[in-house]
């Protein structure tokens, strides 16, 4: 799987995002800052994931296969 870092010019800072997952997003003063910090914060995104797929309340898991259609 490939996740793409965008990193776009705000009125005062940087503004990091995952493009392939919206609700990941951080921000910094300088592009470098910027794309570091939305790094980490794909990281505790993946962690809170993690934790939820072990649910006690889970009904179905299954795991997903991404094709790489370059």
């Amino acid at each position: 799987m490939k996740l793409t870092v965008v990193v776009s010019k705000g009125e005062e800072f940087y503004i990091g995002t995952i493009k392939e997952i919206p609700s990941v997003i951080s921000q910094g003063t300088t592009i470098k800052e910027a794309k570091a910090n939305v790094l980490d914060a794909l990281e505790f995104y993946l962690h809170d994931m993690q934790n939820e797929k072990d649910s006690e309340n889970k009904v179905l898991e299954e795991d997903l296969i991404f094709a790489d259609v370059s």
